[in-house]
C-alpha cells in the first residue's frame, strides 16, 4: 500500500530546513452540523451565533459537530481564527454556546469514567507497568507493523496539539503554588525548548511533518481531523480553561508524561523503520529522555505539591487521568478500525491506494 493523499510539501531530504509552524491562526473551515455551523457562520460574519437551544442539547458529546464547534471556540484563547477580530475572544454570546457545549461533553466524560479509579495511587499504578500506551497500544502496532502512509496520518491528527505543544497545560500554571507550581514551570520550560527556539517541541513537530511530506502550517489538517482526534485536544482546552478543573488537568498532564516515554520510544521505532527520516525520529526519542524524567518531576512534586496544598483536588487528578484514557481510547479505536478495513482514517479521505 501507498499513504492515503493527504497534502505534502518539501521532500524528506529537505526536512532540516522546514519552516516552523506558522504563527497565523487556526483556519475556519466548513461546519459540520447546525452547532458548528453556527459558529463559523458567527465567526465569519462578526455576528452573534444564531442557534436553536434544541441543537445543542440533541448534540452528541462525541459527534462530529459539538466537537467541531468547541475546537473552533476554543482556538480563540489560542493564535485565534484566521479572519476573526481578536476582540471575539470573550464575545458573551460565544461564551454562553461554549459553556453549553463544555456541559455536554464534561457530562459524557464524567458518566464514562464513573467506575474508574477514585485516588491517585490507584488511577496510575495500571501506568507504571508494561505495556504503558493509553489507547490500547497503538504505538505497538505501528512500531511493529505500521506502514508509512498510516504514521503520516497518525501525525496529520496530532499536529492539532503538537502544533502547539504544552500550550494548554501552561494554563494551570498561575493556579499552582509552591512545589507544584516550580515543578510544573521547571518541565514547561523543557517543552518550550529550554531558552531555545529551535528545541521548541512544537517546532521539533513541525519539522518531523517536513520529514513525513506533510504541510506543517498551523490547524492545516483541522478540516480533516475526525471528533475523535478533536476530542483528544478538547479535553486538554476544557480543563484549562477553567481554575476549578486545575486538579483535572494536573491529573491530565502527569498522565500524558506517565506514559509518554516507552510510547515515544515505539514511535521512534516506527519512524526509522519506515525511512521516516531523521527529523521524524527525532522528535520520539527526545521525548524518551525527557518525559522519563517529567515523569518523576511530575508524579513527585507536581502532583504531590498540588495535593499537599489542596487534598482535596486527588479525585479531581483521577478523573483527569481517566479522562486522558478515555479520549485516548476513542481515538485508537477510530484509528485501528479504519485501518484494518484498509480506509484513511482522516475524513473525507479515499482509501490508500
Amino acid at each position: 500500500m501507498t499513504h492515503s493523499p493527504i497534502g505534502t510539501t518539501a521532500p524528506a531530504s529537505t526536512s532540516a530546513s522546514a519552516a516552523p509552524a506558522s504563527a497565523a491562526g487556526s483556519p475556519l473551515v466548513e461546519g459540520r452540523g447546525p452547532v458548528s455551523d453556527a459558529v463559523v457562520e458567527s465567526l465569519r460574519g462578526g455576528s452573534p451565533p444564531v442557534y436553536l437551544p434544541d441543537s445543542v442539547r440533541a448534540a452528541d458529546p462525541w459527534g462530529e459537530d459539538l466537537h467541531l464547534a468547541l475546537y473552533l471556540l476554543y482556538e480563540l484563547h489560542y493564535r485565534g481564527v484566521e479572519g476573526v477580530d481578536a476582540g471575539r475572544e470573550w464575545d458573551p454570546d460565544l461564551l454562553r454556546l461554549r459553556r453549553a457545549l463544555e456541559d455536554r461533553f464534561l457530562t459524557a466524560l464524567r458518566e464514562e469514567t464513573a467506575d474508574a479509579p477514585g485516588t491517585v495511587d490507584r488511577a496510575f499504578a495500571p501506568l507504571l507497568v508494561e505495556p504503558v500506551d493509553p489507547g490500547d497500544s497503538l504505538s505497538h502496532r505501528l512500531a511493529a507493523e505500521g506502514e508509512l502512509w498510516q504514521l503520516r496520518e497518525y501525525a496529520a491528527l496530532r499536529s492539532l496539539y503538537h502544533l502547539k505543544e504544552a500550550d494548554p497545560h501552561a494554563w494551570v500554571i498561575p493556579r499552582l503554588t509552591g512545589r507544584a507550581k516550580a515543578a510544573m514551570v521547571a518541565i514547561e520550560y523543557d517543552e518550550f525548548g529550554a531558552g531555545r527556539a529551535d528545541r521548541v517541541h512544537a517546532r521539533l513537530f513541525a519539522d518531523l511533518m517536513g520529514d513525513l511530506g506533510l504541510d506543517p502550517t498551523y490547524g492545516r489538517y483541522l478540516a480533516d481531523a475526525p471528533a475523535p482526534a478533536l476530542a483528544v485536544v478538547n479535553l486538554m482546552s476544557l480543563l484549562g480553561l477553567h481554575r476549578a478543573l486545575r486538579g483535572a488537568l494536573v491529573g491530565h498532564f502527569a498522565c500524558v508524561e506517565v506514559t509518554s516515554s516507552p510510547g515515544s520510544r515505539r514511535l521512534a521505532r516506527a519512524m526509522r523503520r519506515c525511512g521516516a527520516g531523521p527529523a521524524a525520529e527525532h522528535f520520539y526519542t527526545e521525548h524518551v529522555e525527557a518525559d522519563a524524567v517529567h515523569e518523576q518531576v511530575v508524579r513527585h512534586e507536581v502532583i504531590g505539591g498540588l495535593l499537599a496544598d489542596e487534598p482535596g483536588l486527588e479525585p479531581d487528578v483521577a478523573f483527569g487521568c481517566a479522562a486522558t484514557l478515555l479520549v485516548e481510547d476513542r481515538l485508537a479505536a477510530h484509528l485501528r478500525t479504519a485501518w484494518d478495513q484498509g480506509r484513511s482514517a482522516l475524513r473525507g479521505r479515499p482509501g490508500p491506494a
